[in-house]
């Protein structure tokens, strides 16, 4: 292992060999159904996935960040905002293919090169909120914890055990009937993934086949900072919080 550099980084104080590698691998196909074309669609005056890309860039932290995608426009775009593109196959750029198979893919094409990274950080370009301090932070924790997975969550907008199902035309609580009536801070705090953040060692994610890589720590965001966009409210609202 290389000499040890301390990194100070929005008052966290890292350990960082500086050997260690990590990656940003930005995942971003042409062929979105919901917002057409939405990746490289303008938000507030600039490509959606440019936003990400920043991000990473900005990250002193990041060594790399690496765009995959199909689709040469998006290619275009992606290398003037100066990340570098892995040619995603077509076949990874389907409805049906994972975001497990488009990383594996790019790891294995830096495999090919000989320049495997210690880790990545999946960032997903429809979080365009999500900034080069979250991406900072999120890295700054996982490698003081010396976690091998971390994910950026935030709090459930409605909490689940007020919810219902519906069985034979009627109302089932989704825990018990206690539960509806119960003050949100009695309730278990309940998190959900938001896709801005995926930070996981290479090698663990090579042999799990999985994000999910226990123990797995959670990163927390604001849920103004969470939002994915995946329709044109998604769009709208994340434009009027921008321009505000």
């Amino acid at each position: 292992m290389g000499d040890f550099k301390t990194k100070t980084i929005s008052g966290h104080h890292s350990k960082i060999d500086d050997n260690l590698e990590i990656v940003a691998i930005i995942p971003a196909r042409g062929g979105s159904k919901g917002v057409p074309r939405k990746n490289i669609r303008l938000l507030a005056g600039n490509p959606l996935i440019t936003y990400t890309i920043n991000a990473a860039l900005k990250s002193p932290l990041i060594s790399r960040c690496i765009v995959s995608t199909e689709d040469e426009e998006i290619k275009k775009v992606s290398l003037a905002a100066g990340a570098e593109v892995i040619d995603r196959p077509y076949e990874f750029a389907t409805d049906l293919a994972s975001s497990e198979d488009v990383v594996r893919h790019v790891l294995e094409q830096l495999m090919i090169e000989g320049n495997l990274p210690n880790y990545f950080m999946l960032l997903q370009p429809t979080s365009p909120m999500r900034t080069e301090k979250h991406v900072t932070e999120c890295i700054n924790m996982s490698l003081n914890r010396n976690s091998s997975c971390t994910i950026s969550v935030t709090e459930m907008e409605h909490h689940p055990f007020k919810c219902f199902y519906a069985k034979e035309g009627t109302l089932i609580p989704f825990l018990n009937k206690e539960s509806l009536s119960k003050p949100r801070q009695q309730l278990a705090r309940i998190l959900r993934q938001n896709g801005a953040m995926y930070f996981l060692d290479c090698n663990q994610f090579l042999d799990k086949k999985s994000f999910f890589v226990e123990p797995v720590l959670p990163y927390f965001m604001d849920q103004s900072d969470s939002i994915d966009i995946d329709s044109e409210q998604d769009f709208l609202f994340c434009e009027f919080l921008m321009t505000r």
